[in-house]
C-alpha cells in the first residue's frame, strides 16, 4: 500500500474557557490502535482531577490500510454531546493516525448539549490547527541486528536514505528503523546485500 493520508505533524493542546468551565484539546499523530489508547491514558493520568477527558481517535489499524478503526466515548457527559464531536472534527478534516482527548473541569454553569458539541468540536479544532497537518505516507517499524564491523555500512544506507532510525551498540548492533511501507521491501535487500545477508532482519 503506498497510499498517503493526512495526519497531524506533532502533539499540540488548545485551551479556552466557555461560561466557566475549562476546555483543553490534547492532540498527536499515532501510529496504531495502542498508542492512541496509551496517549488517552497518560492523559488521563495526568488530568485525573478533570470533570471529563473525552477521547477519540482515527487510525488504520492494518498494514494494508484498508481496516479504519474509530472510536470515540462521551465519558459521562449527555449521549452525543462530546465524543462524536471530536471525532467528527477528525472525519470532516479527513485525519488519520491521530489521537484526542478533549479534558474539561467544570466551571458551575450547564452549557447544555448544543453547547457542549460547540465546545468539543473546537477543542479539537483549535489544537489540530496548533499541531499543522502533514501529508504522510504508511511506515512500518524494520529491525536490523548485526554484527559490530557491518553496522557502519548499516548506518550509512539508513543515513543516506534519510531513514529515522535508533541505534543500540551492544555485543551486536540494533536498529530500529521507520521506513515507508512502499519502500520497505527494496529496502530489506538493500541490507540483505549490503552485508552478504549477514543481517538479522525483522
Amino acid at each position: 500500500m503506498n497510499r498517503t493520508y493526512h495526519t497531524v505533524a506533532e502533539p499540540a493542546t488548545a485551551s479556552f474557557v466557555v461560561q466557566g468551565s475549562e476546555f483543553i484539546g490534547h492532540v498527536r499523530p499515532v501510529e496504531s490502535v495502542e498508542a492512541a489508547e496509551t496517549f488517552v491514558d497518560a492523559v488521563n493520568a495526568e488530568y485525573d482531577d478533570a470533570t471529563h477527558n473525552v477521547p477519540a481517535y482515527r487510525v488504520r489499524a492494518d498494514a494494508d490500510g484498508d481496516l479504519l478503526r474509530e472510536y470515540s466515548s462521551d465519558e459521562g457527559e449527555p449521549s452525543g454531546s462530546a465524543g462524536k464531536p471530536a471525532l467528527n472534527v477528525l472525519q470532516g478534516r479527513d485525519l488519520e493516525n491521530v489521537a484526542v482527548v478533549v479534558t474539561r473541569y467544570y466551571g458551575g454553569t450547564n452549557l447544555g448539549v448544543g453547547g457542549l458539541v460547540r465546545a468539543y468540536s473546537r477543542a479539537v479544532k483549535e489544537a489540530v490547527d496548533e499541531a499543522g497537518v502533514v501529508e504522510e505516507r504508511p511506515h512500518e517499524r524494520v529491525s536490523i541486528t548485526v554484527a559490530y564491523d557491518d553496522s557502519g555500512t548499516v548506518r550509512g544506507i539508513l543515513e543516506s536514505e534519510g531513514y529515522e532510525f535508533d541505534a543500540a551498540y551492544e555485543e551486536a548492533v540494533s536498529f530500529d528503523v521507520r521506513v515507508p511501507t512502499a519502500e520497505a521491501e527494496t529496502f530489506r535487500d538493500r541490507i540483505r546485500s549490503a552485508t552478504s545477508g549477514r543481517a538479522d532482519l525483522e
